[in-house]
């Protein structure tokens, strides 16, 4: 059996990290504590990896614990020593870490680095708040610890034992067999979704199909799986995190949306989908700036607001510039009758004139070639002619 890894500073954390480590021990999993913190102070006896060893991992200051004063800096260097480490043992089954802020800082990042799949729970206070900066497109699972990880109290005491118990559980457990059929990496949104749930029912026999939300995360997760060579293939039909990037939406991936497409030059089909929207909180989120545009309550917590054709021109050149640098196969579809479930005649965010602008500017922009073309088709992306006209571009740059 694999071994379950507990994760802390033992410096201040040692009480709650050898309890978490016994309660591991208790359900019959192997187990291995790791200290990583960052002072001088010697830790119990249950330490069985000490942060010097940890630290001389680190990829180019290996003696930082003696250079590094700052306690930020030190956290942080701390971090890249413990991803370093973590790809050096072969016997993870599963980590574990407790931390406040600094300690959840440090020992996310050492978690960001193991493959996806590998189970991976953070006990944090900070759990409750805003975890993007420590998940990311990883599948970490953040647990809020309730009071801080200061000792055992009667409620550190049962969600650890809760914590621990999970951990046990996820390293003993099996992962049932599926088909081995290829995969293909999928974005959807809400307002994409009958054309994509098309396309998978389409291909599903043929391919194992991942559908990632494209709210940011889900768009950098499916990169990542590009990026390592798990996806080799993506019909990539929303790309609407492009509207948050550029307008200062919540559900941005960042400025590498499209770089692992260039990287591995895999087979990639694309199109708009819902680049009609950038996505603001609660309505009462919206930026100042925006107040008085067109804005649309999707729920109480979402609210929309339309792109206009500035803005749909700024993103036509944004993506035709990285459809530039794909030097692998890439089909773009263009759907001439919009590009959302709410982007058509009757619903609130039509408005061809502004459509017209994001395929005019990609038009100006891409060039194209045998290997890289626009495709224009006369129908709103949710077509079920368009899905097939997607589905056909994929198995013509395939050849499958």
């Amino acid at each position: 059996m694999k071994r379950a890894y507990v994760i802390g500073t033992c410096d201040t954390k040692y009480e709650d990290l050898r309890f978490v480590k016994e309660r591991i021990g208790a359900e019959g999993v192997p187990v291995v504590l790791v200290d990583v913190g960052t002072t001088s102070r010697v830790p119990g006896p249950e330490v069985d990896v000490s942060n010097r060893e940890v630290a001389a991992c680190h990829p180019e200051r290996p003696g930082f614990l003696d250079s590094v004063k700052d306690r930020g800096r030190a956290v942080a260097e701390m971090g890249e020593a413990l991803a370093a480490f973590l790809q050096t043992r072969e016997d993870i089954g599963g980590v574990i870490g407790l931390g406040g802020s600094g300690g959840t800082s440090l020992v996310t990042r050492g978690m960001r680095s193991l493959p996806i799949g590998v189970p991976k729970l953070m006990v944090s206070t900070v759990a409750s708040s805003n975890v993007a900066p420590y998940v990311g497109p990883n599948d970490i699972c953040m647990m809020y610890s309730v009071t801080d990880v200061a000792g055992i109290n009667r409620i550190s005491r049962v969600v650890l034992s809760n914590a621990a118990n999970a951990m046990a559980g996820m390293v003993r457990g099996t992962v049932p067999a599926g088909e081995d059929k290829p995969p293909v990496g999928m974005t959807m949104f809400g307002v994409t979704t009958p054309c994509v749930e098309r396309m998978r029912h389409a291909l599903e026999k043929r391919y194992d199909c991942l559908v990632f939300h494209a709210t940011g995360t889900g768009g950098q997760s499916m990169e990542k799986l590009v990026d390592s060579g798990m996806i080799p293939y993506v019909i990539d039909a929303t790309t609407t995190e492009v509207c948050d990037l550029l307008m200062g939406g919540v559900f941005s991936a960042g400025e590498d949306r499209l770089g692992a497409i260039i990287r591995t030059k895999i087979p990639y089909v694309g199109s708009v989908g819902a680049l009609d929207m950038v996505n603001f909180g609660a309505m009462e989120t919206v930026p100042p700036q925006y107040r008085d545009r067109k804005l649309h309550v999707h729920n109480p917590q979402v609210t929309l607001m339309r792109t206009t054709p500035e803005e749909n021109a700024r993103m036509g050149r944004w993506i035709g510039e990285k459809l530039n640098r794909c030097d692998g196969p890439v089909r773009f579809l263009l759907p001439l009758a919009g590009v959302s479930l709410i982007d058509a005649p009757g619903q609130p965010f039509h408005w061809p004139e502004a459509d017209a602008a994001l395929f005019e500017s990609l038009e100006r922009t891409v060039v194209q070639t045998n290997a890289r073309r626009l495709v224009k088709l006369p129908y709103n992306i949710n077509d079920p002619e368009f899905a097939d006209a997607l589905v056909a571009n994929f198995h013509d740059i395939t050849g499958k």
